[in-house]
């Protein structure tokens, strides 16, 4: 445990935090923030009371192996299937806008 303290926030906490976050609240919706992030601190603040010195960084709940599925060499897509929905294509490929002008 490293001593951190969480208390419940005030109406000019939430009120910052919306402004950082380019948020309009009316006054209702401060005061539910308000006692949400509170709640939510709180809950932090409990955790904080649990010792996890013995638990890897990197530990998961649960055992996560596998997860990437084997490379497998499958047909492609046919040209003229990729190309059926490209606004303009030509000589097999699409066309797209100009992006970069090219410099000399």
């Amino acid at each position: 445990m490293n001593g951190v303290c969480f208390m419940a926030l005030t109406r000019e906490e939430v009120e910052h935090i919306a402004q950082l976050a380019r948020l309009a609240l009316t006054e209702d919706e401060k005061e539910m923030f308000r006692s949400q992030l509170s709640a939510i601190l709180s809950y932090a603040e409990r955790l904080q009371e649990l010792d996890t010195d013995a638990i890897p960084p990197t530990a998961h709940a649960v055992d996560v192996q596998g997860v990437m599925r084997d490379d497998v060499v499958h047909p492609s897509l046919p040209r003229d299937a990729a190309l059926a929905n490209a606004p303009q294509a030509q000589d097999g490929f699409v066309i797209v806008p100009t992006v970069l002008e090219e410099h000399a």
